[in-house]
């Protein structure tokens, strides 16, 4: 499963429907040249999530990323390189609600566009810095909207709001059971939204933040308030970039698919292993003795964590034909791919020798892969004790699960022995 993806099945009743992505914060609270947006997890820009999150929904017509200008190169850059469709790049004003005005004529006006996109029913409006949101929730705010006029999700207040006095004392606080903190998506009928913004003042687009408001105040639209998830929380400072990235991690990290072929000690090696990884992670086993339709299957199901059981001794050859597969598939295009090279030494050597030489064209061979978002890693495995091989085959386990949920680009390359 794709990290991220919703209930495929909760679609709204309604088209077309678009979005538009304010994405032309400073990203002041998070401190740092790079604006929060354009910060790199797993080596991909936090918008390029966002506008995936979107684009994977196929009722969602059009995607309209709203940028400041200084950065309209570098988010079309970012669109190329990540094959992202339906979507379009327009300038942003010099606060969030203009930039969202810019971003809705579009599909009204000429003004940022040499052409008019078809108008949609219903317009979602979502911060590019959420990239967590699930098209359930997206469902249920469209469909709101469609009946209510407007929709937003909402969620439960963590700490009580209180007012402070002139003197900088507390004045009152609210009971915080009665009140709700406004998240994101919200949606709106098209043409309510628009006419909400075409009748702001300066002030609202100046110093207002909450798009629901402007719909009560200049259309009496009373909006729909949905309970939304948890995870619908916004990235704002540099801790909350962390746990982005542990949450895309997590996601990677739900499927291993474990590759051997049909000789009998790495056949047993790989079903040990399987038995080995079940408990912590989900197995798809498989050889490849007669073709790879299956690995194509697997595929196609997303799963971004490999490995290659083999008995030769450095198997760079066996490991280029699956990155050869995994290139053409595409499934590194947006993730990286943890891919571990497990190799069985079954000489009757007491010792593994393997020179200097051999280590660097290995290392050699990972940063050259590692260019296509694909992190190779090696592990032995010696196959000489049977009576210790559950136990060397354990320790292999571990380092594997180590390797799928750090995805750490410094260790590639590298030949761990379990």
């Amino acid at each position: 499963m794709e990290p991220g993806r919703g209930n495929r099945d909760a679609r709204p009743a309604v088209t077309p429907v678009a979005a538009v992505l304010p994405a032309g914060g400073s990203g002041e609270r998070l401190g740092g040249a790079t604006p929060k947006q354009f910060c790199a997890l797993q080596g991909r820009p936090l918008v390029s999530y966002t506008v995936r999150a979107m684009e994977r929904i196929n009722w969602i017509s059009d995607i309209i990323v709203v940028v400041s200008p200084e950065n309209i190169e570098t988010m079309k850059s970012i669109i190329e390189k990540y094959g992202h469709k339906r979507v379009m790049v327009v300038k942003g004003g010099i606060t969030r609600h203009r930039s969202i005005f810019n971003g809705l004529k579009v599909f009204a006006e000429n003004e940022f566009s040499n052409r008019l996109l078809q108008k949609p029913e219903v317009v979602i409006i979502h911060d590019a810095v959420r990239p967590f949101v699930e098209e359930d929730i997206l469902s249920k705010v469209v469909m709101a909207a469609k009946e209510h006029g407007a929709a937003g999700a909402i969620r439960p207040l963590v700490s009580t709001v209180i007012a402070s006095a002139a003197d900088g004392c507390l004045d009152h606080s609210l009971e915080r059971a009665r009140y709700r903190a406004s998240e994101m998506p919200q949606a709106f009928l098209f043409d309510i939204i628009y006419e909400a913004y075409q009748q702001c003042t300066d002030y609202d687009l100046d110093y207002g933040t909450e798009c629901l408001h402007l719909a009560l105040k200049y259309c009496k639209t009373n909006a729909k308030l949905v309970e939304g998830t948890a995870d619908l929380w916004k990235v704002t400072y540099k801790r909350d970039l962390y746990a982005a990235e542990s949450i895309i991690k997590d996601n990677l990290s739900q499927q291993v698919c474990v590759i051997t072929n049909v000789k009998e000690a790495v056949a047993q090696v790989g079903f040990l292993l399987h038995e080995s990884l079940e408990s912590q992670i989900k197995v798809e086993a498989l050889s490849l003795s007669k073709n790879d339709s299956h690995l194509q299957n697997v595929f196609s199901g997303q799963c971004y964590n490999f490995v290659c059981v083999n008995d030769k001794k450095y198997a760079i050859q066996e490991t280029q034909q699956l990155v050869d597969m995994l290139e053409k598939s595409n499934i590194p295009l947006l993730y990286p791919v943890v891919l571990i090279s497990v190799h069985l030494d079954i000489s009757e050597n007491t010792s593994f020798g393997i020179g200097m030489e051999e280590l660097a064209r290995i290392k050699k061979f990972a940063k050259e892969v590692k260019k296509k978002n694909i992190l190779v890693y090696g592990l032995l495995i010696q196959y000489k004790d049977h009576l210790l091989l559950q136990e060397t085959v354990n320790s292999a386990a571990a380092l594997i699960m180590a390797f799928i949920k750090d995805r750490n680009p410094e260790l590639i390359g590298q030949l761990l022995v379990a």
